[in-house]
């Protein structure tokens, strides 16, 4: 991606190094939960994980929290920044154009270990995620490297991760996250899952949005970027993420989609550039 000249977010909170977790002991299920949702490069904040404590004191130096910062994030601080600068550029636009509506800027929390949201504790195996109450994205650095593990690298699949979660925040501002919550509560669990599903093959979507936008309006795209941007779509399916950690697949269990599923609608978003082609909740098939 071309990406090292663009305008930097004035929308980044920096909590490296703030926050140190305790684990959360031996409980099976408390591990099995730390190990599926690490697979993902997201987790509903409903869910998010119980009992994880958070010690700081709140007398930490500069010295000392500096310490605590992962070394070698400079650059991925910088490129997130740039990535989430434009999608404030281009959301901006597109709401604005598409739909008549304003865009309200979500705030991007950097942290490092586990950190303390409007949705609860995290702890950085658990990927990144958006939380609509407090319209904030959080993200652990390091799991620009963890990513690489599951076959996504390059810039553009990190990207596409950023572009993800701003697309949960765009359905906060849409009202459809509101309405998915309320209709969640008069559903059984399967039916619940069927729902997730298609919030976040629409997050999917709207990521191939803005990646369409920004590159007709700034072209960052280079050679190889949409390969990766897809082979990292493709990567989290849940079909293959289960298949990796369990060895078997349980489709009513998904909750994110399959790596197909997930990758058609991501390109869906790329090609058409148009929100209302991302419309996952009237579809019969996805």
């Amino acid at each position: 991606m071309l990406w090292k000249t663009g305008r930097r977010s004035q929308n980044v909170e920096d909590r490296r190094g703030i926050g140190i977790t305790r684990g959360v002991g031996g409980s099976g299920i408390g591990i099995v939960l730390i190990v599926l949702a690490a697979l993902f490069f997201d987790i509903d904040p409903r869910i998010l994980m119980q009992g994880t404590e958070i010690l700081s004191n709140g007398s930490e130096t500069n010295q000392t929290r500096s310490q605590l910062v992962p070394p070698g994030q400079e650059e991925a601080k910088e490129f997130t920044s740039v990535i989430l600068a434009d999608t404030e550029d281009t959301w901006k636009m597109l709401l604005s154009e598409q739909l008549n509506k304003n865009y309200i800027e979500p705030t991007l929390v950097l942290f490092s270990g586990a950190v303390q949201s409007a949705c609860g504790f995290a702890q950085a195996a658990m990927g990144p995620f958006y939380c609509p109450y407090d319209q904030k994205v959080y993200i652990d650095l390091s799991f620009f490297e963890d990513m690489k593990k599951l076959g996504a690298s390059g810039d553009f699949a990190q990207a596409y991760v950023i572009a993800h979660e701003i697309g949960h925040h765009i359905q906060t501002l849409l009202g459809i996250s509101e309405k998915i919550m309320k209709d969640g509560k008069h559903l059984n669990r399967q039916q619940r899952n069927s729902l997730s599903v298609r919030q976040e093959l629409q997050a999917d979507c709207f990521a191939g949005v803005w990646a369409n936008n920004a590159h007709r309006a700034r072209n960052i795209l280079e050679r190889g970027d949409i390969e990766e941007g897809l082979d990292a779509a493709s990567a989290i399916g849940d079909d293959r993420l289960q298949k990796q950690s369990q060895g078997y697949i349980i489709p009513e269990s998904f909750t994110h989609g399959s790596s197909k599923q997930r990758v058609d609608w991501f390109k869906k978003g790329l090609t058409s550039g148009k929100i209302s082609d991302c419309d996952t909740f009237s579809t019969k098939k996805l």
